[in-house]
């Protein structure tokens, strides 16, 4: 193949292969090298392969674990520049959507300023699709007006607003005792609600529900790990988990006291 090819930051949302938008697929259809993250990338390309969709492509894994990164941002950018040289069509398929902490922005600049075309197909973002699966709607009449979502690896201090202001809360599992007590000071307090909704749409999918004072010890006790998105905020009582939940953890706050 002859002359400069291009790149594609495809979005490939949570993990489900339904969820994957039509201009995506596309994308990934006419591709000649995919390459792809382990957090949602992964689970699209199993989920087409499993309903009969066969992608020519070559699949080069950069994919990233929690405190881990299998291959670093900088070469993950030169590769895309390498490949795009060569003439290849690349899709770069990252999980969520790319510029909602996927680090897209970094990608598109850094190709742009070689001189390589780049095109964005946005992806449905983690911090929306995954509080869905627990009936949790990020704003609601009466009860929420705007939401923040941040990351559990920045520097979580007392977000203005109580708790009709959602926080949404990336890849906080490993920093969620910290946060949790920094969010409880502020308006919301420790009765807050939150959930904690894990590997959403992934096979060990499951809910929990507590308060600020109690998701910590929860998640604990039920070994929540990653990938996991925290949502804190009065929304959390509109889940059908919600009502015993947040029961038994007003139990259990009366019964430490």
């Amino acid at each position: 193949m002859s002359g400069v090819g291009r790149v594609v930051l495809v979005g490939a949302g949570p993990g489900d292969a339904g969820l994957l938008t039509i201009r995506g697929l596309r994308a990934l259809e006419a591709a000649d090298v995919i390459v792809a993250d382990r957090l949602g990338a992964r689970g699209v390309l199993d989920g087409l392969a499993a309903e009969g969709v066969e992608l020519r492509a070559e699949v080069v894994d950069v994919g990233k674990l929690p405190g881990h990164h299998a291959v670093p941002q900088d070469a993950i950018n030169e590769l895309l520049v390498t490949l795009a040289r060569a003439g290849k069509q690349v899709v770069r398929l990252k999980g969520g959507d790319p510029f909602i902490f996927g680090r897209g922005g970094e990608e598109l600049a850094h190709c742009r300023d070689r001189g390589i075309d780049v095109e964005v197909v946005p992806g449905i973002t983690s911090a929306i699709s995954v509080p869905a699966i627990a009936g949790i709607p990020l704003t609601h009449r009466g009860l929420a007006t705007t939401f923040t979502v941040v990351t559990g690896h920045d520097q979580i201090r007392a977000l203005g607003g109580g708790r009709d202001h959602t926080v949404v809360l990336l890849m906080g599992i490993g920093t969620l005792a910290n946060s949790a007590i920094t969010l409880a000071r502020g308006e919301r307090g420790g009765d807050c609600p939150v959930a904690i909704i894990e590997d959403g749409y992934g096979p060990r999918q499951r809910v929990t529900i507590g308060t600020l004072d109690t998701i910590a010890l929860q998640a604990a006790r039920r070994g929540i790990r990653s990938p996991a998105v925290v949502v804190v905020g009065d929304v959390v009582t509109l889940s059908p988990y919600a009502p015993d939940a947040l029961t038994a953890a007003a139990t259990a706050e009366l019964a430490d006291d």
